[in-house]
């Protein structure tokens, strides 16, 4: 029983690494569009950057979501 519960820690360990895959290749999409876009229009950086930042927030709970769900079993 003690090898089946060391390999649920690993297995978590490894989920948590999976699932951070995609909120950080979501952040990295979030901030290249946003310069990009500030670079287009530099009168619009206000709203852009507010939006960037909106758009960070919700993909990093996504990693912290993430984070928290090994634990939860």
């Amino acid at each position: 029983m003690s090898v089946l519960a060391e390999v649920a820690g690993n297995v978590g360990a490894i989920g948590y690494g999976l699932a951070a895959v995609g909120p950080g290749i979501g952040i990295g999409i979030i901030f290249g569009q946003g310069v990009q876009a500030i670079a287009r229009n530099p009168e619009a950086y206000g709203l852009i950057r507010q939006n960037m930042l909106l758009g960070f927030v919700l993909t990093e709970a996504l990693a912290l979501i993430g984070l928290v769900a090994p634990f939860i079993y």
